[in-house]
């Protein structure tokens, strides 16, 4: 089994959900007592959000070049950031370790493609929705990405970090994400990215009439594979 390293703490409830679903699909894998070999970086998210709301991303970058070299002195064999923002910085922290880091989009885009979907809605934070970083991967693979109004960027983005990332799930909450999805697929969304960590902690498959696509399952999925690989 490999070793992996995974950048948490962005937020301490999304990296509680990598580890427990990436042990999880350890020990279906291999039953018994056998569970993942990780070493986990966990950030103080104040820090984090501090330098992301001053546009600071040179210094969040050092932050996770130095948790990559912490976790590459205690052996692990690749990088998984447990949080789809962080991906802002994977391709220039890739250009700086020797580790592979395991992309959450590149993961997202396979399993649409396999679905046959061509155009999609991303939900996640505003970084995420914006910036190229996601949706680059995206168009890698042929898929059209759609995002919400400025409005609702707004209300998603302070969702995250005022509600889902301290862990507080309302459902006053879950309605606005409902109505904004909603009026995605009515303007052509095929399926939805829960492009958030904590996102799919308030919404369920079940949830969404189309194909929606959990990024930590797809994610930790990858990071299995790769464990056992």
């Amino acid at each position: 089994m490999k070793l992996l390293g995974l950048i948490g703490g962005t937020s301490w409830v999304s990296t509680i959900e990598y580890y427990t679903l990436i042990n999880q699909g350890i020990n279906k894998k291999l039953g018994g007592l056998n569970f993942s070999e990780c070493v986990i970086y966990s950030f103080n998210f104040a820090e984090i959000k501090k330098n992301i709301d001053a546009g600071d991303w040179d210094t969040i970058f050092q932050m996770f070049k130095k948790a990559c070299d912490a976790l590459t002195g205690s052996g692990a064999e690749a990088i998984v950031l447990c949080a789809a923002t962080a991906h802002n910085i994977a391709e220039r922290l890739q250009k700086e370790t020797h580790l592979p880091i395991l992309h959450l989009a590149t993961a997202t885009a396979v399993e649409i493609r396999k679905q046959g979907l061509q155009k999609v809605a991303l939900l996640g934070t505003r970084f995420t929705m914006e910036f190229d970083f996601f949706k680059t991967k995206l168009a890698d693979h042929g898929i059209e990405t759609m995002i919400p109004n400025e409005e609702d960027r707004a209300y998603i983005h302070a969702s995250i970090f005022d509600e889902l990332g301290q862990g507080i799930f309302n459902a006053t909450t879950k309605e606005r994400y409902l109505s904004i999805i909603q009026g995605l697929i009515n303007d052509g969304a095929e399926g939805i990215i829960l492009g958030c960590t904590e996102i799919p902690l308030l919404l369920k498959p079940e949830d969404i009439p189309v194909p929606s696509f959990d990024t930590v399952q797809l994610h930790t999925q990858a990071a299995i594979d790769f464990s056992l690989s």
